[in-house]
Parts: structure tokens; C-alpha cells; sequence
């Protein structure tokens, strides 16, 4: 499927404008949609940040060409920004936990870009000091630092939004998306916002996570398996704003692996950990709404499906729970 009917100058075009699909196990009388960003060349959402956060550093002039950037990352988004960055003559240095997949890591080798791995119990928090330590020691080197650029918000608000608005000509009754940077869902919810200030704004995070510490609440931070959302220190995730959320969801790993399954024997969607993660949340939003235990300007879900689970089959995602090692 593509919405493309001309030929293209370059990858970074088809960058975007992914299918909006309805969820079959969602009620009838509220239906939910999922963005399948899986249809971006470098098969994620994290394309549209890539692309829209290379071209910032060059446009603002923090990057000439040639330059390098040294991003911490779980992977996709180094297979984003490798891909823009080997098409604007920029160079890629990806800052990796190990513990993190190895295809990711492989495709982001593939696009050009060097891989440093951290220490897995370091976390996220680990890559990020170290990819700011190798920035020091290089000229023009920049960590654009996705957990804390406003580029990244930009880019869904930019994109994102306009093409979910545009879409269900406007009808959203809730957005309902997974937080690991959380500029997905801040960019977005924006968008909707300013349109539609009633939208019901929904983050999701693992079971585990500590997102809610941004509210104000003091949660038992925990190991989860669910991949590419959630945090385990809040004060580095710098994008979240409470204000813009009606409502956080925490999800058990366990329920979020059936899902991944569930979707793809019976809905034919090859999806990862936060893709089952975000379609539970986004389906216990539509049956509450259905119920009439929400009140939201619209009878519909919107949530995203941000990558493919083709990424994740080293790690028996489509294996019993007990063998899922992320």
C-alpha cells in the first residue's frame, strides 16, 4: 500500500503519510484506529524524528555537512536518524544498551552508523552520559538527545497529528500512545488539542515504569520486558507534560505479549511489545467510552502501532512468555 502514485528522488520521501487501520477486536460502536508506522522505509516511527531532527541541527546550524551525530538510543530511533543522516552527508554514532535488540543494532550498522554498547544495567541513563562524554571529544559532533529535543515533539506535531486529523476528518475522540520519550504523544496530543480541546489524551507505559512520578504520584519502579516505552528515571524524559494527559496506564508485560500474539493471529499485524502494549490500553479506552464511563467529543480511538516485530524474533516474542527475553 502507499499513498505515493509518482516516482520519488530519494528515500527520505516516503517518510510519513503510514495507513490508519481499524483494530477488529475494538467495540463496534467505538471504533480504534492504529497508525502501522512499520510502513516507514526504516520500518518505525522513529523515521519521522530521524529525518525531522537531522534536518533542524543543519537548518539551525548546530551541524554543517559532514558533521556527526551521537544519539543514546534502544535502536530504531539510530536506524531513523542513520538513514536521514547517510542521505544529508552526516555522520551516525549510536550509543546502545546491550541488552537491546541485535537486529536493531545490525540495521543501524548497515545504514553506516558505529555502534558503542553500554552496560545493560546502566539503562537508558548510562548511554545517554557516555554518548555526551564521546561528543566532547570530537569537533562538531552533536548529541541531539531525543529523550530532551524539542525536534522530536516538532516532528509529530508537524506530521503525525495533521495525518490523523486529517484522516478521520477530524473525529478523534482519544489519542492513546506509548511513552518512552514521549514525544510521540506530546506532538500529537498538541495537534489534537488545539483543534479539539475535549480529545482525551492517554499515555501508556509498562508496568514498572515511572512515568506517573511526573503527576505527582510515588510509583514502585520495576524491570519490565515491554520494549521502547516506559522509563526508569523520569526527571531524564524530559518531553512529558503532564498537563496534556487526562490519564496514565500502566500495562503488565504479560498483557501486553498476548496482544502482540493475539494481533497477529487474528488481525494479521506483525507488531512489537509497545504495539501490544498501546492496543490493550487503547481498547480499555473504547470499551470505557462505550460504556459511557468517558465523555469524549467522538466515538473513536486512535493509537500507534510504532514498529515492526520482525525486529524482535531473536527474542521469541511469538514464544511462550516465559521464553520472551527482551
Amino acid at each position: 500500500m502507499t499513498t505515493h502514485r509518482e516516482p520519488l528522488s530519494s528515500v527520505l520521501e516516503t517518510i510519513g503519510e503510514t495507513p490508519l487501520v481499524e483494530v477488529a477486536a475494538a467495540p463496534d460502536a467505538v471504533p480504534v484506529y492504529a497508525k502501522l508506522e512499520s510502513f516507514n522505509p526504516g520500518a518505525s516511527v522513529k523515521d519521522r524524528i530521524g529525518l525531522y531532527i537531522c534536518r533542524g541541527l543543519l537548518q539551525r546550524g548546530d551541524l554543517e555537512s559532514g558533521g556527526t551525530i551521537i544519539e543514546p538510543t534502544a535502536g530504531n530511533t539510530g536506524i531513523g536518524m542513520a538513514l536521514a543522516a547517510g542521505q544529508l552527508d552526516l555522520e551516525a554514532v549510536f550509543v546502545v544498551p546491550e541488552r537491546f535488540s541485535v537486529e536493531k543494532q545490525d540495521l543501524m550498522a548497515a545504514l553506516g552508523a558505529e555502534i558503542v554498547n553500554t552496560p545493560t544495567e546502566e539503562g537508558m541513563g548510562g548511554a545517554i552520559d557516555r554518548a555526551h562524554e564521546l561528543a566532547a571529544e570530537q569537533d562538531d559532533a552533536v548529541v541531539p538527545q531525543q529523550f530532551a529535543s524539542e525536534l522530536n515533539v516538532e516532528a509529530h506535531y508537524e506530521t503525525t497529528g495533521p495525518e490523523i486529523h486529517g484522516a478521520l476528518d477530524g473525529e478523534v475522540g482519544a489519542v492513546v500512545m506509548g511513552c518512552g520519550t514521549a514525544g510521540t504523544l506530546m506532538g500529537t496530543a498538541r495537534y489534537l488539542l488545539e483543534r479539539r480541546p475535549d480529545t482525551r489524551v492517554v499515555a501508556v507505559e509498562p508496568e514498572g515504569s515511572v512515568f506517573r512520578q511526573a503527576l505527582g504520584d510515588e510509583p514502585d519502579g520495576g524491570e519490565y520486558r515491554t520494549e521502547g516505552i516506559g522509563t526508569h528515571d523520569a526527571d531524564r524524559n524530559e518531553l512529558f507534560d503532564p498537563a496534556l494527559v487526562d490519564e496514565l496506564v500502566g500495562v503488565p508485560d504479560e498483557a501486553a505479549h498476548a496482544e502482540v500474539q493475539r494481533l497477529a493471529r487474528e488481525e494479521g499485524h506483525l507488531v512489537a511489545s509497545s504495539a501490544g502494549a498501546a492496543s490493550v490500553a487503547a481498547r480499555d479506552v473504547a470499551e470505557a467510552i462505550a460504556a459511557g464511563e468517558l465523555d469524549v467529543p467522538y466515538d473513536s480511538v486512535v493509537t500507534m502501532f510504532p514498529d515492526s516485530s520482525e525486529r524482535y524474533l531473536s527474542k521469541d516474542i511469538y514464544g511462550s512468555f516465559a521464553e520472551w527475553n527482551p
